[in-house]
């Protein structure tokens, strides 16, 4: 029984920082809003300039990072303990491979002045706020994915040392609840950079 309510408060608790991170990020979406409303066409013809194939392929990689964590979990509730390892091991990767396209696509932009108090935009304040919030939003979320990986890669050890089982599956719920939050909050961003019309 006093396992059970321990259980809950460690799943309340983390349900709250979800919250906070909710907040965090709605507040952002707001202001996106705003901007978006006085600097319509500017936002429109700056979206232009992303990277749709990119944005499209990370989508598709989180999505299935999303598949694969779940898949860990729901391992770990088989007591398999090897699809566990390789399941975590496959969100890891494709958590990483986001992170490499994301760098690659942020590297065009700078190399094409697509950046706030760039040359190319000084004179165009609709696209330089876009550009400020492409990379204030994508990059908060770029950070999400680095913690991300640093709790799935301890779960990883965790579970490999035995110390996570079917009975002590919070830590790794837990760590699945954080990855679909940065899964659901990318699916937020992408149309709002990347099918802008």
């Amino acid at each position: 029984m006093e396992a059970n309510v321990d259980n809950k408060g460690v799943r309340l608790g983390m349900w709250l920082f979800l919250y906070t991170e909710i907040m965090l990020f709605g507040g952002l979406f707001v202001l996106y809003a705003a901007y978006y409303y006085r600097y319509s066409q500017d936002f429109i013809a700056a979206g232009r300039e992303t990277e749709l194939f990119i944005g499209t392929l990370n989508t598709a990689i989180l999505l299935t990072s999303s598949f694969t964590v779940a898949s860990a979990i729901a391992a770990m509730k088989r007591e398999s303990k090897k699809a566990v390892l390789v399941f975590l091991s496959i969100t890891i990767i494709l958590a990483m491979a986001f992170l490499v396209n994301k760098y690659f696509e942020w590297s065009h932009k700078f190399e094409h002045g697509f950046y706030p108090g760039s040359n190319k935009l000084a004179n165009e304040m609709g696209k330089s706020m876009f550009f400020g919030l492409y990379f204030t939003l994508t990059g908060l979320h770029a950070l999400h994915i680095c913690i991300g990986i640093i709790v799935l890669s301890t779960c990883l050890g965790l579970t490999a040392a035995g110390r996570i089982t079917a009975e002590r599956i919070n830590i790794l719920e837990n760590s699945g609840l954080y990855w679909h939050l940065v899964d659901i909050i990318w699916i937020f961003l992408f149309p709002l950079f990347y099918l802008l019309l």
